[in-house]
């Protein structure tokens, strides 16, 4: 089956500057991909490319069988975008606004399906002013839905969602793909593209830097395991058990820090250790590395700050 977005060398230049160089991806029917990046990383090019709203300098991107650049109506008919921002009438009521876009396509899901879907029904005819900016952006998401859209692409869907909501949103996500839909994300939220991508790309100065599975990401990573807990009060020396660990470890008083690339060694040691003399850790604590550790390694934490060109 042909992938449902396939790039191939992906260029997008800005006179001398190259926002995007020589990306080249697929994205299969029915999976989830975050794209994640920091400020100027080329991401948001990148996607308004597969979009069709950006053309490209150099590549080959095919869209649903489509080039998006030369796609047109037919094209924009089958995908679903949801923006960070959008520019809704604030004047409008919430089934008027889904009923209004929902006229743009030629294939649509019922204003009353797509607004319970979003959790919106007891708010349908609510005025968007009168909304909260996360009610707000349910609305947003309701009109990248409205087209049924074979691809959906969304632009941090859960920006101002508290996180009940946030998660009822993954769960809206899960769905979609359970139909057959596919995904494009970007998000600033590394907990959401963990949860929800099948795979994940990351982008720096307009290269991919790294590409996978969340846990294949999470395998290649050489950050150590932390693992902490308080040590209880003993009458003996607890050099020897410190001494034993392959691991460093560090602490104050009776809280002990062990930062170790063997953690299923250390933590049987200290398990062994503390079982023998019928002791308890208090606060035993083991912490891998989670994408977000990854992404921040794999980009540097001073390229979240965006540069006075970027801002």
């Amino acid at each position: 089956m042909a992938p449902v977005i396939e790039v191939r060398g992906l260029v997008k230049t800005y006179g001398s500057s190259r926002a995007v160089d020589d990306v080249s991806f697929d994205v299969a029917e029915g999976e989830v991909i975050a794209i994640l990046g920091p400020n100027g990383a080329g991401k948001s090019t990148t996607v308004e490319i597969l979009e069709g709203h950006r053309e490209r300098t150099e590549g080959h991107v095919q869209v649903l069988g489509t080039d998006p650049a030369t796609g047109g109506r037919p094209f924009r008919d089958r995908i679903g975008i949801v923006l960070q921002t959008s520019g809704i009438d604030p004047e409008l009521t919430v089934r008027e606004v889904v009923e209004m876009y929902g006229a743009a396509y030629t294939r649509r899901r019922p204003s009353s399906e797509v607004i319970d879907l979003v959790e919106l029904s007891d708010r349908i005819d609510k005025r968007i002013v009168s909304l909260s900016g996360g009610l707000q952006r349910r609305v947003d998401l309701a009109l990248g839905l409205v087209g049924d859209p074979e691809l959906i692409f969304l632009d941090e869907p859960t920006t101002g969602f508290d996180p009940a909501a946030r998660r009822r949103s993954w769960s809206l996500v899960e769905n979609l793909t359970s139909l057959g839909r596919t995904v494009v994300l970007t998000t600033h939220y590394l907990d959401e593209a963990e949860y929800l991508a099948d795979r994940v790309i990351v982008l720096a100065h307009g290269r991919i830097v790294a590409e996978g599975t969340p846990a294949e990401l999470r395998a290649r990573s050489d950050r150590e395991t932390r693992i902490a807990f308080t040590l209880p009060a003993v009458d003996e020396p607890i050099a020897g058990l410190l001494q034993s660990l392959q691991g460093e470890a560090v602490g104050r008083g009776r809280s002990i820090e062990i930062i170790t690339t063997a953690p299923t060694s250390d933590l049987a040691h200290l398990a062994g250790w503390a079982a023998h003399r019928g002791l308890e850790l208090d606060g035993l604590t083991v912490e891998s590395p989670g994408l977000e550790d990854i992404y921040l390694r794999l980009v540097g934490e001073e390229a979240e700050e965006p540069s006075e060109e970027q801002a």
